[in-house]
């Protein structure tokens, strides 16, 4: 056990090299950082030895849990093998068995597999293959249609498809042009208290046809100069959980294809399991142009992420040499054979532990739990999500918010690690998105120690 001097030492390089992402660091500065040493399962350790719930997966990606053998085994094999090859001019076994197991369970008509580091990177990467296949059909498309609150990373190219006020107003005049409207949450402004299994109350059927005909007048409208549309199905994660149902996402779909515009589902965060299937579309039978994931690919072990798609697209970008159709792009760790090793023993995890078979008692655990302990709680306003992946929003009362200077969300989260758990807040909305092996007891903990950090917030302001 590391002693509180060594805790001390590493508070001070901490505070004086690093610049935290998405954090103010006037704040980090003044406190004393959690340092983690080492992960197993479903839990972290701190330099301390204690140990803590990984309630957000750290950030919605780690799978399997922690330190799973199997995916340690793979990644020691190609290790001893070789860490690193580039596909510009080469290829790699582990790159090449990935894709085609991938391929073996992407929805239909995915056939390709481009490979990058990160969800914006794979993000980018659709949007630039559907802007230059228009070109090589001799058409100049160069907008998109996106989700309002949509968040999709941040280069300048997922921005421009998922621009936030709070993260990126000082980037406003360097984003290109995105058609943005509103989805059905939005415009319904709640969800189903019977959040399993994930239907909107009544207004929100109206809320879909509202939101569907705006999506057709921007089509009618500029469908000529929109390359494609880009959805995180069924939850928008950073915009705070807000969900949508597979039957509006499938008519969306219906529609924006009648244009003859391209599909992008953009499941990074979602993919995996997250939502209760593999992916996310497959809940509503949709075959999007582009699937773009990442986070979990690897278990949560690697940066991978891939941006997948179909024959047609592809085939346009085939020519002579001299046609200069090339897809122009890519990352030096493109296909890392490392990454690659750790996200073929991930796949292999979820036929092996039937992972998604088990998932599903859990998931009915987690909602039945929320709904009847959580959200009837005074200062929880809203409880939303699906699958595995849920957010609690908090406030001084079920139709009023906190103040953002009261920090509710950074409050709960604080008094989380009392209990052993690591939150990550989205403002004031907890989010729960735990490993999808985690055993029953380890969700119960989690649940019951989350119930009871809510309540210290007492009245309120």
């Amino acid at each position: 056990m590391i002693s509180l001097k060594m805790k001390s030492w590493y508070t001070e390089l901490d505070h004086k090299h690093l610049w935290h992402p998405f954090t103010q660091m006037e704040e980090w500065l003044s406190e004393e950082p959690l340092v983690i040493e080492r992960g197993e399962g479903s839990y972290l350790f701190d330099e301390n030895g204690k140990r803590y719930i990984d309630a957000t997966s750290s950030v919605w990606c780690v799978a399997h849990g922690h330190n799973h053998p199997h995916i340690n085994k793979a990644i020691a094999e190609q290790l001893s093998k070789i860490s690193h090859s580039t596909l510009l001019g080469l290829s790699n076994v582990p790159s090449i068995r990935l894709a085609e197991k991938l391929v073996s369970i992407l929805p239909q008509g995915l056939t390709r597999i481009f490979y990058a580091d990160s969800g914006a990177a794979a993000v980018e990467a659709a949007l630039k293959m559907a802007v230059q296949y228009w070109a090589l059909q001799g058409q100049t498309r160069t907008e998109f249609l996106s989700l309002a609150n949509a968040y999709h990373g941040d280069t300048f190219g997922s921005m421009s498809v998922g621009f936030s006020e709070t993260f990126h107003e000082s980037f406003k005049q360097m984003v290109f042009k995105s058609h943005s409207f509103p989805t059905p949450y939005i415009l319904a402004g709640t969800y189903s208290e019977g959040v399993c299994p994930n239907t909107f109350k009544e207004p929100a059927t109206e809320a879909e046809l509202q939101s569907l005909l705006q999506v057709e007048q921007i089509l009618k409208e500029n469908g000529d100069k929109i390359a494609a549309c880009i959805v995180e199905p069924l939850v928008q994660g950073a915009a705070g959980i807000h969900p949508h149902s597979p039957q509006y996402l499938k008519k969306l779909y219906d529609l924006v294809k009648s244009y003859g515009v391209l599909f992008v589902a953009d499941e990074v965060a979602v993919g995996f399991g997250r939502t209760g299937s593999m992916f996310a579309v497959e809940q509503a039978g949709i075959h999007p142009d582009f699937l773009c994931l990442g986070k979990a690919l690897t278990g949560g072990y690697l940066p991978v992420s891939v941006t997948t798609t179909t024959e047609e697209v592809f085939n346009a970008f085939r020519g002579q040499f001299s046609d200069f159709k090339h897809f122009f792009h890519g990352h030096t760790f493109t296909g890392n054979p490392l990454g690659c090793a750790a996200g073929i023993a991930s796949l292999e995890i979820f036929e092996k532990e039937e992972t998604l078979k088990k998932l599903k008692p859990k998931i009915e655990f987690l909602w039945r739990f929320l709904n009847e302990r959580i959200a009837p709680l005074p200062h929880v306003r809203e409880v939303r999500g699906r699958g595995f992946f849920a957010g609690i929003e908090l406030g001084k009362s079920k139709t009023e918010s906190y103040p953002v200077e009261f920090r509710a969300g950074k409050k709960v989260t604080m008094a989380a690690r009392k209990h052993g758990i690591i939150l990550r807040p989205l403002l004031d909305t907890i989010v729960i998105a735990p490993p999808l092996n985690s055993s029953s007891e380890t969700l119960n903990l989690l649940l019951e120690g989350l119930l009871e950090s809510i309540k210290v917030l007492g009245t309120g302001p």
